[in-house]
């Protein structure tokens, strides 16, 4: 799964989850922010496009690194 949020002194406003598939906000301005964010299309696709480029890429050197040390 792959999260990305924002925060602002400590405090998280606004989330996008690989498992929801959008941007969900918390306070007030988080809300509005997610709004905004899951109109623009391509912004959306983008952060959709994370999980496989990032998480996906990655996973198989965290297992070799783990597994190896067992």
């Amino acid at each position: 799964e792959y999260i990305n949020s924002f925060y602002f002194n400590k405090m998280e406003f606004t989330r996008f989850s690989s498992s929801v598939g959008k941007f969900v906000g918390f306070t007030e301005l988080g809300v509005k922010n997610a709004e905004y964010w899951n109109k623009d299309a391509s912004f959306l696709s983008a952060m959709r496009a994370q999980k496989e480029t990032y998480c996906q890429h990655n996973i198989q050197i965290w297992y070799d690194n783990v597994l190896t040390k067992s």
